[in-house]
């Protein structure tokens, strides 16, 4: 077995959704997710088949951003994997609604923040063991750091 780190490319202003599942059909299920829970969402989808054929199958609204999910998918590798980035949209807006697809299996990262995946590949092929999402930690929030994050939740309107 050899492990390996495969960055995921891509621009800053994109966030990213990184999953396992278990079936081809998961290409049209998490692209109608998309379309249905944020109408006119810009993204880009891809699947890595790791049966039959073993394509990067692929889908999406933005041509730009589809190109972008079937590089890094290929770049993965990794049996049953899909990856979702999307533009002036979030995660938190297809998250729970991707998780009650019924072919998948589990969510690795949802993120804006720079990724790693720590991949396994063997004889078989490869695996994801895992995700490096973002940067260290670098200490614990104070009384300051605690007021910051209450005023940016509700300036977004996540809290009110």
């Amino acid at each position: 077995m050899e492990l390996k780190i495969v960055k995921i490319e891509k621009p800053e202003d994109v966030d990213m959704i990184l999953g396992q599942s278990h079936f081809i059909k998961t290409v049209e299920d998490v692209h109608e997710v998309m379309v249905t829970s944020v109408p006119g969402a810009k993204f880009g989808l891809a699947f890595c088949e790791s049966s039959g054929a073993c394509l990067v199958r692929a889908s999406g609204t933005d041509e730009e951003l589809v190109e972008l999910a079937k590089q890094n998918a290929l770049a993965l590798s990794a049996g049953h994997s899909f990856i979702v980035f999307m533009r002036d949209a979030y995660p938190i807006n297809f998250l729970n609604a991707i998780k009650n697809v019924p072919e998948v299996c589990r969510i690795f990262c949802a993120t804006a923040n720079p990724v790693e995946v720590v991949v396994a590949e063997t004889e078989q092929g490869c695996g994801i063991l895992g995700v490096i999402d973002g940067l260290r930690t670098k200490g614990i929030e104070g009384e300051e750091d605690i007021a910051w994050r209450k005023d940016f939740l509700r300036m977004i309107g996540y809290k009110l």
